[in-house]
C-alpha cells in the first residue's frame, strides 16, 4: 500500500507535474487539447460549480495537483481560501504560483485528512481517489464526508472502469483508427493496449461498487463528461461536424445527468452532508 502511494508521489514529483510548455504539464497528453473539443471540455469542467456552494471561508481541493486548468480556479472564486492538499510537493509549489496568498498548502493523504470534522464549506476532488489502493477508496469518501460542513456538498470527479457507453463505442473507435491509419494488409496494431496505458497507479471502479460501499452516505451521481479522451481524439473531427456533435452530447448530458453519470466515462459524484448522516 505504502509502495503504491510512494509510486504515485514520485511520478507526479518527477514526471506528471513537470512543465512541457507554458502552463502545460506532462499529463496534458491525457487530454484532448484540440480546438474542436475546447468548448465541450471547458463547459464540462465548469459543471462542478453547479454542485458546490459558490462562497464560503474554506474550499478544500483534495488532490489539487497544480490546479492546472483555468476552469479549476473558478471553484474557489467566492471563497476566502482554497486549501490545496496533495502528496506531491511539486504539485503544491505549482499551485502556489497560480493562487498565491489565496491558497493554503498541505502535504497529506486524501485517505487520512489532517482536519477537524465540519471544517469546509465546500470540497472538490479532481481525478484523485482512483490513485489510491482499492482498500482505501471507501475511506477517502468517508474522510471527505467527515470534514464537510453540515448542509454543504462535495464534488468528486473520477473515471469509471470500462463504462458502458465507451464499451459500446469501442469497436467503432477501433474501426475509425484502423481506417485512418491506412493499415490495410499491414501488421495489426494493438489499439487496446494503447488505450489502457497509464502514467502511474490507477484503480478505477464501477457504479455498482460505489453503491455497495457508500450505502451509508448521502450522494448522487451526475454527468461530468461522458466521452473519453480516446473517443474525442479518434472520432470527433472538425471536418465532420465535431463541434456540433459535442454541443449535442453536452445537451444530452445536461438533459439526462444521472444516466450519463453512471454510464459515461467521468462521473461527478456529489456528497451531501445533513444532520441525519
Amino acid at each position: 500500500m505504502q509502495n503504491t502511494k510512494q509510486q504515485v508521489r514520485e511520478f507526479y514529483d518527477q514526471i506528471g507535474w513537470s512543465q512541457v510548455g507554458e502552463g502545460l504539464y506532462q499529463n496534458a497528453r491525457y487530454e484532448d487539447l484540440r480546438p474542436v473539443a475546447r468548448d465541450y471540455i471547458h463547459d464540462c469542467r465548469l459543471r462542478v460549480n453547479h454542485y458546490i456552494a459558490s462562497r464560503g471561508d474554506f474550499l478544500l481541493d483534495a488532490g489539487s495537483g497544480p490546479v492546472q486548468w483555468p476552469e479549476y480556479l473558478t471553484y474557489s472564486e467566492g471563497y476566502r481560501f482554497r486549501v490545496c492538499l496533495d502528496i506531491s510537493i511539486t504539485a503544491l509549489k505549482e499551485a502556489r504560483t497560480r493562487l498565491g496568498t489565496k491558497g493554503l498548502y498541505v502535504v497529506a493523504d486524501i485517505a487520512n485528512l489532517p482536519f477537524k470534522p465540519d471544517a469546509f464549506d465546500g470540497i472538490v476532488s479532481m481525478h484523485t481517489i482512483h490513485h489510491l489502493p482499492l482498500s482505501e477508496h471507501r475511506g477517502a469518501y468517508l474522510e471527505l464526508h467527515r470534514v464537510l460542513k453540515l448542509n454543504r456538498t462535495a464534488a468528486i470527479i473520477n473515471g469509471w472502469d470500462y463504462p458502458r457507453l465507451m464499451l459500446i463505442t469501442r469497436p467503432f473507435v477501433r474501426l475509425v483508427r484502423f481506417l485512418r491509419s491506412g493499415s490495410f494488409g499491414k501488421r495489426k496494431k494493438n489499439w487496446g493496449a494503447e488505450d489502457e496505458q497509464e502514467g502511474t497507479f490507477v484503480k478505477k471502479l464501477t457504479p455498482r461498487w460505489l453503491k455497495q460501499e457508500l450505502h451509508d452516505i448521502d450522494y448522487e451521481i451526475f454527468a461530468w463528461r461522458s466521452l473519453s479522451t480516446v473517443f474525442l481524439k479518434t472520432v470527433v473531427n472538425p471536418r465532420w461536424g465535431g463541434k456540433t456533435f459535442l454541443r449535442f452530447v453536452f445537451w444530452l448530458e445536461d438533459r439526462f445527468p444521472h444516466f450519463f453519470g453512471e454510464n459515461g466515462q467521468y462521473p461527478l459524484i456529489v456528497i451531501h452532508k445533513s444532520e441525519a448522516k
